[in-house]
């Protein structure tokens, strides 16, 4: 595992874009304010960049890689054309597949259940419906929690920039894969979830 996702807080922004097909993030360290990773979204289609300005972009296939600012892979997302429910798969910085998000059917607020490589579940996502406010949960306890953190009103009404604050318990062990996981899946609420 990669020595970034060691720590527990994570400043994630979306960048701002009034057309714009790709998915792209910047990842500080929200204390010290120092970019720490990129999300890029780079293998993206021709087709698919079409199909992210129409109703059907929730369905639409991704690849995003998110990186150290020195270029070193951290994690990959990946995800094929979605029809009704999403199946998105996770690998680490050598492309080893760490698990996978099935969204649940019929979720109010959205809701996907995090799996380890053997589909064994790992933590559940759940969200509100009226809010950005997203839990991480095992066992009745929380392992992690994202809300979205306004960049300003007029801002929002006339991009699709998000901003989101991530902060995983103290109680996941620097060395659990649910890390890589967790960060993998704050990317995917977007793009799964809320677009």
């Amino acid at each position: 595992m990669h020595s970034l996702l060691k720590q527990n807080l994570f400043f994630i922004k979306e960048h701002v874009g009034m057309f714009k097909a790709a998915n792209n993030f910047d990842i500080y360290k929200p204390d010290t304010q120092e970019l720490i990773m990129t999300c890029r979204e780079e293998q993206l289609g021709g087709f698919t960049k079409m199909l992210r300005f129409t109703d059907y972009k929730r369905m639409t296939p991704f690849h995003i890689e998110i990186k150290s600012t020195t270029g070193e892979k951290v994690l990959t997302v990946k995800r094929g054309v979605s029809i009704f429910l999403s199946t998105v798969e996770v690998f680490d910085g050598n492309d080893q597949l760490v698990g996978r998000f099935k969204q649940k059917f019929f979720s109010i607020g959205g809701k996907f259940d995090i799996l380890d490589p053997n589909d064994n579940i790992i933590c559940t996502l759940k969200g509100k419906w009226t809010s950005w406010d997203f839990k991480f949960i095992r066992d009745n306890n929380e392992l992690a929690q994202v809300s979205k953190k306004w960049a300003g009103l007029g801002k929002e009404l006339f991009t699709t920039a998000d901003n989101y604050m991530l902060s995983i318990n103290e109680t996941v062990g620097k060395e659990d894969n649910a890390r890589i996981l967790i960060l993998a899946a704050v990317m995917c609420i977007d793009m799964v979830i809320k677009e």
